[in-house]
């Protein structure tokens, strides 16, 4: 079967001809190690296993940007995890601890245990609100979750909310998007990641978030706005989510899918082929070789990218991954609709929210203590484990208490 690398090869040439940049050698081998890259999904079956293969060179590489880190930190990130021997289903109480600097042993916290994900977990950009969610009945870590800007373009989130243009300018500052939320094990064994997830609606997080952004200039529309956070959006990172599938506490939180991704992306792109890219940017001058900076948003890559594949004459259709991620939408105050589309104006409905211990005690009951009683997996659990997970791409030798 013809594969879309032939087709592609076959019509750079003619492209090209009529170009006034003719590709030199370089960018010639260039264009076919990125063209062939590109087509690693075309053809498989995406399933999410599959899915978990094509991330392992970005997942290795993003390990090794951690290396530091966990050099510096180590001994005293391995003490957060839990043995499952020093965990009470009934007792469990969650604190959140919002990160407020990268260089703090709860920043290294947060990004050793995004190591444990199969699919590598963004950065963040423009706004970021990063937590630990600490059990208080043994201090130790129970999952994370990050909170930021959300994307400016996204079909299906805008249609579900009524937006138009003006609108989501106008108010896109009410939004954020859980770009990472999850558990990490033993915690994840007793469906800790829907616990967590619940917490989005707790009033810690309105309160944190009226405290750094409520008086800000939009980066976008660049008028001051008194946002209040009314919206929180997420993605599955594998297909269908189990965690998000069914996620609903009466009256307090209910994640309902609103579509799915076009399966567009640049994760099979690894940062040595990225800085090729950008390297071909510059030799043509071209602004998106260095023009990302806050508030140009997420897709800044992308962008560069498909003005990469401009320039060698390939197709920017192979950016197409056809891999399609759930898309999420969670509506977590009052009238948040008629908030969004600027048709009221959201009242100061935080102290009628339910705190993060309360939601908690809803969770236990409804997803955490059923599922404990059930398995017993996480019983023997120990936290070399969950750290022999984080370090396997980062040291070759095992770590233990």
């Amino acid at each position: 079967m013809e594969t879309r690398q032939n087709s592609q090869l076959e019509s750079i040439g003619i492209k090209f001809d009529s170009k006034d940049y003719p590709i030199s050698e370089k960018w010639a081998s260039f264009r076919e190690n990125l063209i062939q890259v590109l087509n690693i999904p075309n053809g498989q079956n995406l399933t999410k296993d599959v899915i978990r293969i094509l991330h392992q060179t970005q997942r290795k590489e993003r390990a090794q940007f951690e290396k530091k880190v966990l050099n510096t930190y180590g001994h005293r990130v391995f003490s957060y995890f839990a043995n499952g021997n020093e965990i009470d289903p009934s007792k469990i109480s969650p604190e959140l601890v919002l990160i407020d600097k990268s260089d703090s042993i709860e920043g290294a916290v947060f990004r050793a245990a995004t190591l444990l994900w199969s699919v590598p977990v963004s950065r963040g950009y423009g706004r970021r609100m990063r937590y630990l969610v600490i059990d208080k009945h043994n201090q130790k870590l129970m999952g994370i979750f990050a909170l930021g800007d959300p994307v400016f373009n996204l079909k299906c989130r805008d249609n579900w909310i009524g937006w138009n243009v003006h609108q989501r300018r106008d108010r896109l500052a009410f939004v954020l998007d859980a770009y990472v939320l999850g558990a990490v094990p033993p915690y994840s064994f007793i469906l800790g990641g829907k616990l967590i997830g619940s917490l989005l609606a707790s009033k810690e997080i309105q309160m944190s978030f009226r405290n750094r952004y409520s008086n800000r200039i939009g980066s976008i529309s660049k008028q001051a706005k008194d946002a209040h956070l009314v919206l929180i959006t997420t993605t599955s990172a594998l297909g269908r989510s189990s965690i998000y599938n069914r996620l609903k506490l009466p009256n307090i939180i209910n994640f309902t899918k609103i579509g799915t991704t076009n399966g567009w992306g640049h994760f099979l792109i690894t940062e040595d082929l990225f800085k090729q890219a950008r390297e071909l940017l510059r030799e043509h001058n071209d602004p998106y070789a260095n023009n990302y900076k806050y508030g140009q948003g997420p897709s800044w890559r992308l962008r560069a990218l498909r003005k990469t594949c401009s320039y060698l004459g390939v197709d920017n259709e192979l950016l197409r991954h056809g891999i399609k991620r759930e898309v999420y939408g969670i509506p977590i105050a009052p009238l948040w609709r008629e908030t969004l589309l600027g048709r009221g104006r959201v009242s100061d409905y935080e102290t009628e929210l339910l705190s993060a211990h309360d939601i908690c005690e809803v969770a236990k009951t409804r997803w955490v203590i059923p599922r404990a009683k059930r398995f017993d997996n996480w019983c023997v659990w120990e936290r070399r484990n969950t750290w022999n997970t984080i370090i396997q791409h980062v040291f070759d030798d095992d770590w233990s208490d």
